[in-house]
């Protein structure tokens, strides 16, 4: 498995997000419009794309959401992919280069309808906080956040 560090112009990452927007689409429905408009691609300057045999197989990203605090955003894996812990390593590589950069803690949004999303963020050790910014009034929103400072680290 490589993991490459890049940007939302990348290739690779733009493919796996287009497949990520049709997933969401099937699972939000009537929702999705509401979600889609927070999850532009432009200017997200820190990426990851997982390859397995030179296939790009999984992506993540994050943006800043204030000076210490990163938000994980655009997390996918193709879904033969799935079980092989590949989100997990391109969580874990984030989570690194957010901490790399200064930052302290993660945050993140996902559906109470992405139950596997739920489970890989658990699992990673974040926890469930109050639903922040436009996530708010949404009772489909699950918002959780992360310490990630150094010597904090989850097992997985």
């Amino acid at each position: 498995m490589i993991l490459k560090r890049t940007s939302s112009d990348d290739p690779d990452f733009r493919t796996l997000v287009a497949r990520l927007d049709e997933f969401l689409a099937d699972i939000d429905g009537e929702e999705h419009a509401f979600y889609s408009q927070f999850n532009k691609l432009d200017g997200i300057p820190y990426a990851v794309v997982a390859y397995e045999n030179d296939r790009a197989v999984g992506c993540g990203a994050f943006r800043p959401h204030s000076p210490e605090v990163a938000e994980i955003k655009r997390m996918f894996v193709l879904p033969e992919q799935r079980g092989k812990r590949i989100g997990a390593l391109v969580l874990e590589e984030l989570e690194s280069w957010a901490r790399e950069l200064g930052y302290t803690d993660c945050v993140l949004e996902t559906g109470h309808k992405q139950e596997a999303a739920v489970s890989l963020y658990k699992r990673s050790g974040y926890e469930s906080i109050p639903n922040y910014g436009q996530y708010a009034d949404v009772s489909n929103s699950i918002c959780m956040k992360k310490n990630i400072s150094i010597g904090e680290r989850s097992a997985v």
